[in-house]
């Protein structure tokens, strides 16, 4: 069993900056990709971004510039770091990690860009 706990969303303003992190935890061993997609009401989930165990990363071409992902190797960790949010950008944020024994998401988190 894996589970991923996801932290770090809430509500902000235009403008302001939030990370979330997102652990995973169980049985795991040698996560190959972690990231992030998010869903806005009424739309598809969106990919955000992804890291690979090397540290290679893939970002949405409309959010670079604005978010960056890490990790934590160590910890099992993934982050994403959201500067000059948008009102666009609110939505549930999902984390994933890609083992070998499959696919795993987190429960989502909301982020909310509002004045």
């Amino acid at each position: 069993q894996v589970q991923l706990v996801e932290s770090g969303g809430g509500l902000v303003q235009p403008g302001g900056s939030l990370r979330l992190s997102c652990t995973a935890s169980g049985t795991i061993q040698n996560i190959n990709v972690m990231g992030w997609y998010r869903q806005s009401p009424g739309k598809e989930r969106e990919f955000v971004g992804s890291i690979f165990s090397g540290g290679v990363t893939e970002h949405a071409g409309s959010l670079k510039g604005r978010f960056t992902i890490s990790r934590d190797n160590a910890k099992n960790t993934v982050y994403l770091q959201m500067n000059s949010l948008k009102p666009e950008d609110t939505a549930v944020y999902y984390c994933y990690v890609a083992l070998a024994s499959g696919l795993y998401w987190g429960q989502g988190t909301q982020v909310t860009v509002s004045s």
